[in-house]
């Protein structure tokens, strides 16, 4: 079961993420398969940008509790996003969950429609935000971070743009979109990747820097007791045993 559907128009390669079995969880299967279909793109010539989207009413739910990607593979794969000589682009019609957000924070720009919704829902589960701040903290606004960081609160399209995470937040995500990707098909492919190359630099640099220690903090994170329980109770959809 192929779970990255892929598709070409006038330079655009459309990666979809196809699990909606599992709200486009971050399984091993699914990074792995973004991964090869990423590695694709940046070797075919005629693909300018790409287009990151999804089916269902989910962009993705984060880490697939039941088959987790290994922790390596998933900065491997927000990383390679982030240095892909050819912008991503992605495009939000539903809800983005804790390492959703790392993976959209990751994409140079994203449109997000009216129907999308965002949490990071960590700290609700006895974990933290660990691997995804190496593409969150340079995006979003500190405050803001502070907040939902702590807070696991959802909030919408409008605020995510507020806060930086998304570009654009659109009533209509086609109308939305357009004119970047118009843009993008304007520009040489060597002045698109000459220019994020500048503008990503310092988040590549990040990833040299901390990704091992974040790694290491999260898989910590994970193996603890109140992670256990929290995981358990998000999966028993009950309240974990620190609720008051």
């Amino acid at each position: 079961m192929t779970l990255i559907a892929t598709s070409r128009e006038r330079g655009i390669a459309t990666l979809t993420l196809d699990s909606p079995a599992n709200r486009n969880a971050l399984s091993a299967a699914l990074v792995g398969e973004l991964r090869d279909a990423l590695a694709d793109c940046a070797g075919d010539d005629t693909v300018r940008a790409v287009v990151l989207t999804h089916t269902g009413s989910t962009f993705c739910a984060g880490a697939d509790l039941t088959a987790p990607p290994d922790p390596e593979a998933f900065v491997g794969l927000m990383r390679e996003i982030v240095a892909l000589p050819k912008p991503v682009v992605a495009r939000v019609t539903g809800h983005v969950r804790a390492g959703g957000l790392g993976l959209l924070a990751a994409c140079d720009i994203a449109v997000a429609g009216e129907a999308s919704s965002f949490a990071l829902t960590e700290s609700r589960l006895g974990l933290a935000p660990a691997v995804i701040s190496l593409t969150l903290l340079p995006r979003v606004d500190r405050t803001a971070a502070n907040r939902y960081y702590l807070t696991g609160e959802r909030f919408d399209a409008a605020e995510a743009a507020r806060i930086g995470l998304v570009t654009v937040a659109a009533e209509d995500v086609e109308k939305g979109l357009a004119p970047v990707l118009d843009g993008l098909r304007r520009a040489s492919p060597q002045g698109l990747a000459a220019s994020k190359e500048l503008v990503k630099a310092t988040v590549l640099r990040s990833f040299d820097q901390y990704a091992e220690d974040l790694i290491a903090r999260s898989a910590a994170l994970f193996a603890s007791d109140e992670a256990r329980e929290g995981m358990t109770a998000f999966l028993e959809r009950r309240d974990p045993a620190w609720v008051r």
